[in-house]
């Protein structure tokens, strides 16, 4: 774990020679990849790889939850950055050991004693400060220390003494689920016990199914999966949610009982966590005078959909809010496209596409579908698009302030209000404002202005003039003029 472009992924490739990072879109690793390595020695270590970008703070909450151990990595020419601390929080939270990888140490700049000064400042004591958390200098980019980074990691395993008995059912941890074309549900399986085989009967989550085909991260077929294992399956009746419990049960029987009881409990927290209604869920956003900005969410994984669901959750604000109609794992269905021609919702697709009848029916109904692949492009093009919808914020500038001495009689204007002006300036046909007692009691313009029986563009401060107000007689000795101007500004999320 550790901040974005720290080399967390060049690190993992270098442990495993082979070249992954160089597809990534935006250096942002998008799912979590679980990958066993096999040492000279024989030893395994299964990593975790966990995207370093803040909107996927919910996937290395996770990833720092299955883990046994935790390897943060900081660039050394960079120091401690938001998601390095945010990484140390959710080890800590989780209650994982860490070890600290200061990566980029052939870079210039590049310093492990700052590196190791900063992270001081965030209770983390790595040994040569006197504390016990250990530390590794290494570069991703030159290869070195890396045989280091892995005696440490198997100095601390056995510290933790971590074991875990293959001869039993098998239980563990869905790592990521998605929806693939021609091979139906895909889950990401890390086993924590006992053996996971072919032909087994799993229960992940709300989701069941029967093993029919375990393949490892470079694609070979297996028949069983041991303790420590990631392995992706086929053969669930649905894509399970990132983080879920998986299990292996006797019976399908067995298996359907507890994913029915599942999905029941899951149908009764969301009628518990929405409004009873559609008139109750408007009549809050009236109250509230948000305006929605309707979006159908279609991400290639569980992980990345929750990510980008909490990322519009943060934008916006009081005057305006992303509703999400719809979001899943999968392509873009012509459902979706029904769904957002109803509400006028915006239709995002992040690593996916639209099937054919959808871009017809799109096309047909004038929905407009966005495709993205990186989250950094996509959270901003949807601030944007909010912006746009709640036209340009009016920006307001006081002019001056004037004191209210004597009410008269002014002819065709009705009445009009000497005054003195105490600050500033006030100008003609500027807007005004009427406050009593600190209490606004009129908003509108300025009607007139004058010195003595002349008409003047504006008034100084410490000048006495005349003013009266557009459609407003009742002013008052001691009431207060405030004036001011308003211009339309880009508004800004």
């Amino acid at each position: 774990m550790g901040h974005v472009d720290h080399g967390k992924t060049s690190l993992l490739d270098a442990l495993r020679e082979t070249d992954v990072a160089s597809g990534e879109a935006g250096g942002i690793t998008q799912h979590i990849g679980a990958y066993q390595v096999t040492l000279s020695s024989g030893e395994r270590i299964t990593f975790l790889d966990t995207p370093g970008h803040e909107a996927f703070t919910q996937m290395r909450a996770r990833g720092a939850r299955v883990t046994d151990l935790v390897v943060i990595v900081v660039a050394a020419d960079d120091g401690i950055m938001p998601q390095t601390i945010e990484a140390i929080n959710h080890a800590k939270a989780a209650n994982v050991p860490m070890i600290i990888a200061i990566n980029k140490m052939d870079a210039p700049g590049a310093s492990a004693d700052r590196v190791r000064q900063e992270l001081l400042q965030h209770d983390v004591q790595v040994e040569a400060m006197g504390g016990d958390v250990l530390d590794v200098e290494v570069s991703a980019l030159k290869r070195q220390n890396l045989d280091k980074l892995e005696e440490a990691i198997l100095l601390q395993s056995e510290v933790l003494e971590l074991k875990a008995n293959p001869n039993r059912a098998a239980e563990g941890v869905v790592v990521e689920a998605k929806l693939e074309k021609g091979r139906g549900p895909v889950a990401t399986l890390l086993v924590a016990r006992g053996t996971l085989r072919v032909g087994d009967i799993v229960v992940a989550g709300a989701e069941w199914g029967k093993v029919r085909a375990m393949v490892d991260e470079r694609g070979r077929q297996l028949d069983e999966a041991a303790p420590a294992r990631p392995v992706e399956i086929l053969g669930l009746n649905g894509a399970p949610s990132a983080g879920d419990d998986f299990s292996v049960v006797d019976s399908e029987a067995r298996a359907r009982d507890v994913s029915q009881y599942r999905q029941q409990q899951q149908r009764k927290r969301r009628q518990f966590t929405t409004p009873t209604s559609i008139e109750g869920m408007f009549s809050q956003l009236k109250e509230k005078k948000a305006e929605e900005f309707p979006v159908v969410i279609r991400g290639d994984v569980q992980g990345t959909v929750e990510a980008i669901v909490q990322s519009l959750a943060k934008i916006g604000g009081e005057d305006i809010k992303a509703r999400i109609l719809h979001a899943a794992a999968g392509g873009i269905t012509e459902t979706d496209v029904t769904l957002a021609n109803a509400s006028n919702a915006l239709i995002i697709g992040f690593n996916v596409r639209a099937n054919k009848q959808a871009r017809e029916a799109a096309e047909r109904d004038g929905v407009p579908i966005k495709y993205y692949s990186v989250i950094y492009d996509l959270v901003d093009e949807v601030k944007a698009a909010m912006a746009g919808q709640l036209g340009p914020a009016i920006e307001e500038t006081a002019l001056g302030m004037a004191e209210v001495r004597d009410v008269f009689s002014a002819g065709k204007s009705g009445k009009a209000a000497g005054c003195l002006v105490t600050e500033g300036v006030i100008r003609r046909n500027a807007k005004a404002r009427l406050l009593r007692d600190n209490v606004v009691i009129y908003t509108g313009r300025l009607s007139s202005l004058r010195r003595f029986k002349d008409d003047v563009d504006e008034v100084q401060s410490g000048v006495e003039c005349g003013m009266a107000f557009e459609n407003y007689q009742d002013m008052r000795p001691g009431d207060q003029v405030e004036a001011f101007e308003t211009r339309e500004v880009e508004r800004k999320l």
